[in-house]
């Protein structure tokens, strides 16, 4: 082949590369029907708001806890119950787990809120400190209402490896509410009844009395201290509304606690997954129910006597 025409067939094969690459370009952005001659574009930025809105939650003019009004018109209040709004409501997942297990739990809760004369608005300092769940904190505190060993057995609760009624629901209530109510009379407002529940009676106590002050709102009392109230209006106010802020669900959805009968028992169990044998139930079941049970038998060398629920 001569030189001339070499270069010829070297400048075509050049030219289609190029036409070939322009039209691989052209088909990465565009895309044909091929039974029309109308040319489809697509697009290729989705816009995020044309699906999900996230949108600012409005917080009720009026708050009030335990028929106590929160001042709004203090700025870093106000914004302190905005962030609990936003990360409660937003916080789904969570917030669902809140509503499915308030329909099991709160029906044994407020009856003895009632009985003690604690304001129902209470029952959500058990929603914030555990979700409504027999859980541990890193520092110790067990149950629904997160109490300290030496703290609850100030009020009364029977706390070893073998019995911890700081897991027994009804009486871990009342020891909560022997202690908000004591809290009440020594600080004047249910809010900073509340605050001690976080913070202990002694530490409230200091900050009052260093910075001359007497309002749980007015308290410089460190993040988590001051985070508490608000956390429970939105707790309080996302549960007793949660449709209007947007949580979706049947009635059919929600955790409901199970029928059962209770036993009294006065004398040491040696087995109790033999005696939930016999009772036509299971260790699990039976544990479920008496999570204060905490070994596989009931020593009671005192001869005391312990109230069992059984699943019907």
């Amino acid at each position: 082949m001569n030189k001339p025409l070499r270069i010829l067939v070297i400048l075509s094969v050049i030219i289609l590369s190029g036409v070939l690459i322009n039209a691989a370009q052209q088909d990465s952005v565009t895309e044909y029907d091929h039974t029309d001659t109308t040319e489809v574009t697509v697009e290729n930025d989705k816009i995020t708001s044309d699906s999900y809105n996230i949108k600012a939650i409005k917080i009720p003019d009026n708050l009030e806890f335990a028929g106590e009004r929160v001042p709004l018109e203090k700025d870093y209040i106000k914004e302190d119950v905005d962030r609990e709004f936003l990360v409660n409501t937003y916080w789904q997942s969570n917030g669902l787990l809140w509503i499915k297990r308030a329909n099991k739990y709160f029906p044994i809760i407020e009856p003895i809120l009632k009985e003690k004369g604690l304001p129902d608005d209470f029952k959500y300092i058990a929603v914030i400190e555990s979700n409504l769940m027999n859980v541990t904190s890193p520092a110790g505190a067990k149950g629904f209402w997160q109490q300290l060993s030496g703290a609850a057995r100030d009020n009364g609760l029977e706390v070893n490896s073998n019995v911890d009624e700081r897991y027994h629901l009804e009486k871990t209530t009342r020891a909560a509410c022997d202690y908000l109510i004591d809290a009440k009379k020594t600080f004047g407002t249910w809010a900073l009844a509340a605050a001690t529940y976080h913070s202990g009676k002694g530490n409230i106590n200091k900050y009052l009395r260093e910075q001359m002050v007497d309002s749980y709102y007015d308290l410089l009392s460190g993040p988590n201290t001051e985070r508490y109230l608000p956390r429970i209006l939105a707790a309080k106010y996302i549960l007793s509304n949660p449709k209007k802020y947007g949580f979706q669900f049947d009635e059919s959805d929600l955790y409901t606690y199970p029928e059962h009968t209770t036993i009294k028992v006065d004398t040491a169990i040696a087995n109790l997954a033999q005696f939930a044998k016999e009772h036509n139930t299971t260790y699990r079941e039976l544990k479920i129910l008496n999570p204060w049970l905490r070994e596989n038998k009931l020593n009671n060398k005192s001869r005391k006597v312990y109230y069992i629920d059984i699943p019907k």
